[in-house]
C-alpha cells in the first residue's frame, strides 16, 4: 500500500512540474497572438453552427444592418437549440419558434417551392431573420443602437421600444437583449484575437487536483458519488470553483463563450471532441486545455482523471469560457 501512495505522490509532483512547463510555455506564445488585429465583419466560427443550416444562417443574417450571422445564430439556438421539430408549451414551432398566428404574418417562402412551412429550417430561418428586419423598420428613427432596439422589439413589442424611446426598462427586456448579444459571440468568427480568461488558471489548479481519480459516468464529484467526474461534470466543477456557472451537458458548454482557433489555445479553454465536426449538436467529450497540446480530462469508464492530447480526428474545437457567456446560455437545450 505505501508503494502505491508513494507512486501516486510522485506521479502527482511530476504532473504538477507538467503542467506548470505547459502554461508558462502556453502564454508565452499567447502573448504573441494577442497583438494581432483583423477587420471587423461578423462571420460565423468554424464548427458553431450545424453544417446543414450555416449557408441558411450566413445568407440571411446578412439581410438588414440591425442583424448579422451570429446574431441570427443566437437567436435560433435560444429558440429551439437547433431543433427543428420543437414545439413549446404555447404552441411556438420548428427551429425558429413562430407561433402560428405570428408567422401567418411574416412567414416567408424561403426555399421558393410554393409553401411557407413553419416546421421547414429553409423557411423558417429566412422568416426568423426578415421578422427581426422588419422590427428593425418599424423601430428605425428610436434614438440607441439598431440591434438593441429591434431585439427589445422582438421581446416587448415595437409599440413599447417607440414608446420609451428605446429599450424599455423591463427586466425580462433588458435581460433578453443582453442575452442575444453575449451569445451571439460565441458564434461569431474572432476577428480579433480573445482576451484571456481571468478564471482560467483557478479552474485548470481544481482539475489538477483531481488528477487521478477514477471516471464515473454521470459523475459531478459529490460525496455519494466519491467525489469522481465524467467529463463535462469535471468542467463544470472546474468552473463553479471560481463562480461561472456552465450546464451540465458537453455541447451546451460549448457556447459558453468566444471560440479561439487552435493556434490561439491557452490554458483554461474547454477543448471538444464531437462525432461530426460539422454539427456541434454532437460533440461527445470536452476537457480543460492546459497547453502544449494537452489537456486534463475524465476520459471513460475504467480510466482516471489525467492528460491527454487534445489532437484528434476528432476534435472540433475550443470555447474560451466567460461569466456572461455562461450565464446567456439556454439550460434546456439538453444533449
Amino acid at each position: 500500500m505505501r508503494k502505491v501512495w508513494l507512486g501516486v505522490s510522485v506521479g502527482a509532483a511530476l504532473c504538477a512540474s507538467f503542467l506548470a512547463l505547459l502554461v508558462i510555455g502556453t502564454y508565452v506564445v499567447a502573448g504573441n497572438l494577442m497583438a494581432g488585429t483583423a477587420g471587423q465583419t461578423v462571420g460565423l466560427a468554424q464548427g458553431a453552427v450545424p453544417a446543414a443550416y450555416q449557408p441558411l444562417v450566413q445568407k440571411w443574417g446578412n439581410l438588414c444592418p440591425a442583424i448579422n450571422p451570429a446574431l441570427l445564430a443566437a437567436q435560433l439556438y435560444q429558440e429551439s437549440g437547433w431543433n427543428p421539430k420543437a414545439q413549446s408549451p404555447a404552441n411556438a414551432r420548428g427551429i425558429a419558434q413562430f407561433i402560428p398566428s405570428t408567422w401567418a404574418t411574416h412567414g416567408v417562402d424561403g426555399d421558393k417551392d410554393g409553401d411557407r412551412d413553419i416546421w421547414d429550417p429553409r423557411d423558417a430561418i429566412p422568416s426568423a431573420a426578415a421578422y427581426d428586419c422588419s422590427l428593425a423598420k418599424y423601430v428605425k428613427d428610436v434614438p440607441g443602437d439598431i440591434t438593441a432596439n429591434m431585439l427589445a422589439s422582438y421581446n416587448a413589442g415595437a409599440y413599447a421600444v417607440i414608446k420609451y424611446r428605446g429599450v424599455p426598462p423591463y427586466r425580462e427586456t433588458q435581460n433578453y437583449v443582453k442575452v442575444i448579444t453575449t451569445l451571439a459571440k460565441s458564434f461569431a468568427a474572432p476577428v480579433t484575437p480573445v482576451a484571456p480568461s481571468r478564471q482560467a488558471a483557478a479552474a485548470i489548479y481544481f482539475a489538477q487536483g483531481k488528477l487521478g481519480t477514477p471516471y464515473l459516468w454521470g459523475g459531478n464529484g459529490t460525496p455519494d458519488q466519491g467525489g469522481r467526474f465524467d467529463c463535462s461534470g469535471l468542467t463544470k466543477a472546474a468552473y463553479h470553483s471560481v463562480g461561472i456557472e456552465l450546464p451540465r451537458v458537453a455541447n451546451d458548454q460549448w457556447n459558453a463563450g468566444p471560440h479561439p482557433r487552435r493556434s490561439e489555445l491557452l490554458p483554461g479553454d474547454l477543448v471538444f471532441f464531437a462525432y461530426d465536426l460539422g454539427d456541434p449538436r454532437s460533440i461527445h467529450h470536452v476537457g480543460i486545455y492546459v497547453g502544449g497540446g494537452y489537456m486534463i480530462n475524465a476520459p471513460y469508464t475504467g480510466a482516471v482523471i489525467r492528460f491527454d492530447k487534445i489532437d484528434t480526428p476528432d476534435y472540433i474545437g475550443a470555447t474560451r469560457v466567460t461569466r456572461d457567456g455562461a450565464k446567456a446560455l439556454p439550460r434546456g437545450n439538453a444533449a
